[in-house]
């Protein structure tokens, strides 16, 4: 059987604002349909650079970016808005309408959908953000958490393959945060192909399926979360710290706890097992 093809694929990518000072340094990635990635390390380690060269937004200087196969260069950003959907970290860099449901609407417009479809996807997406009963609200009277779930919103009623989070809880309590992400889990669980950038280790252990560390500018850990969180040393040269739990059961190595922990509910279980317990049973 023929190996699949990358639905992404970043070959050599190199890329500066100025070329005396390159953010990405020869980046070599492939993401397939319906992965779940994280894109994680320090501020300015370059991974914002990186997502926006994903929808056109950002083009290589040296190296290549294939979406589908199709070089990114040679495509609009218009075009590859219908494939990669993109949330930006500050939602008010891309909300420009009067109305919230207007800013819903409007990729959709573009695309020529059919009136009744795009009411449909508009009201869709509205409800899966919490956001209905702002249909007819100025945006920049919402707060900044609701504002970013505006933003989402418009990617959601697109449907693309690939959707991008900058930061995707920033300005979200801690419920909202959960039911944005489990709104994001349940789109990959669909096959839609997820990415996202965060700063927030409990998010990457809970819905991630493989995480991708930058280190100025350069890719230094690439695999499944358990294998990356188990490397605290590399993580440490990103300033990036695994989940509490996850040190937790490191720091008890000698005791034979696994270093890839990554949940309370395993931690616990672990435990229990070790003690000789069994939950639930009253006999």
């Amino acid at each position: 059987m023929a190996a699949a093809k990358a639905q992404i694929t970043i070959d050599n990518l190199t890329y500066g604002y100025d070329r005396e000072h390159p953010v990405l340094k020869n980046i070599s990635l492939e993401i397939f349909k319906g992965e779940c990635v994280a894109i994680i390390g320090q501020n300015g380690a370059g991974k914002t650079t990186l997502a926006k060269h994903l929808n056109g937004l950002n083009k290589p200087a040296s190296g290549s970016v294939a979406i589908n196969g199709q070089d990114t260069r040679s495509l609009k950003v218009s075009a590859l808005s219908r494939t990669v959907g993109y949330v930006f970290q500050n939602p008010d860099h891309q909300i420009f309408h009067d109305a919230v449901g207007k800013e819903v609407a409007f990729g959709l417009k573009n695309f020529r959908l059919p009136a009744a479809e795009i009411e449909e996807r508009v009201s869709e997406a509205l409800a899966a953000v919490g956001l209905t009963e702002h249909y007819l609200s100025y945006p920049f009277n919402l707060s900044k958490g609701q504002r970013q779930r505006v933003a989402l919103a418009s990617v959601l009623a697109m449907r693309t393959e690939v959707i991008v989070l900058d930061e995707p809880t920033t300005g979200q309590d801690y419920k909202e945060s959960v039911q944005i992400m489990d709104m994001v889990g349940d789109l990959n669980k669909k096959g839609h192909t997820v990415i996202f950038i965060t700063h927030d280790m409990s998010l990457v252990a809970g819905y991630a399926g493989r995480a991708v560390v930058l280190c100025e500018g350069e890719i230094i850990a690439d695999g499944p979360v358990r294998s990356v969180f188990a490397r605290p040393e590399v993580l440490l040269k990103s300033y990036l710290s695994p989940p509490q739990i996850t040190a937790l059961a490191q720091s008890l190595n000698r005791h034979s706890f696994p270093p890839d922990v990554l949940s309370v509910a395993e931690m616990y279980g672990l435990l229990t097992e070790k003690r000789g317990v069994k939950i639930g049973c009253c006999s």
